[in-house]
């Protein structure tokens, strides 16, 4: 089975819900048959990803919170409700602080887990959790498809 992760920047505000769609068809769509998505359980592309994921694809999905579910955002919250039947496990890591550290752990938890990673960074912002999620995967010889925002 294909394992893929996503990661992606919080700001998506700058671009609109049909922009999304279309990219995740081009960049996502190719790789969801028969595939294993992990995904943060955050706000910005991962709520989003998440959705057009649920209702575009037969695609497994896991979500990954540093924490619990509980003390990610509401729209993340709200976007892992809506899309609770199709997803296949929610990971809450149960970290004590919801610093930069836990967010590093569980984006290697779901690299480690996965054989490549797509990621759609603010086109603006050079050193961020996605960027260091990228360059974890490249770091273990991993495949990562970078798409900017």
């Amino acid at each position: 089975m294909r394992t893929v992760t996503i990661t992606g920047t919080r700001r998506t505000g700058h671009k609109t819900p049909a922009e999304y769609a279309d990219l995740f068809e081009h960049y996502l769509g190719p790789f969801a048959h028969g595939a294993h998505f992990y995904l943060g359980g955050a706000a910005g592309i991962d709520s989003l990803a998440l959705l057009w994921l649920a209702e575009r694809t037969g695609a497994d999905i896991t979500i990954v919170a540093p924490g619990t579910m509980d003390q990610q955002p509401a729209e993340a919250q709200e976007a892992v409700a809506r899309s609770r039947a199709r997803i296949k496990e929610v990971v809450e890591l149960g970290a004590a602080e919801l610093q930069a550290p836990a967010y590093h752990a569980r984006n290697r938890w779901m690299v480690d887990r996965t054989l490549m990673t797509v990621g759609f960074p603010h086109a603006t912002e050079p050193s961020t959790g996605t960027w260091q999620t990228i360059d974890y995967t490249a770091e273990r010889g991993k495949p990562r498809l970078i798409v900017p925002v």
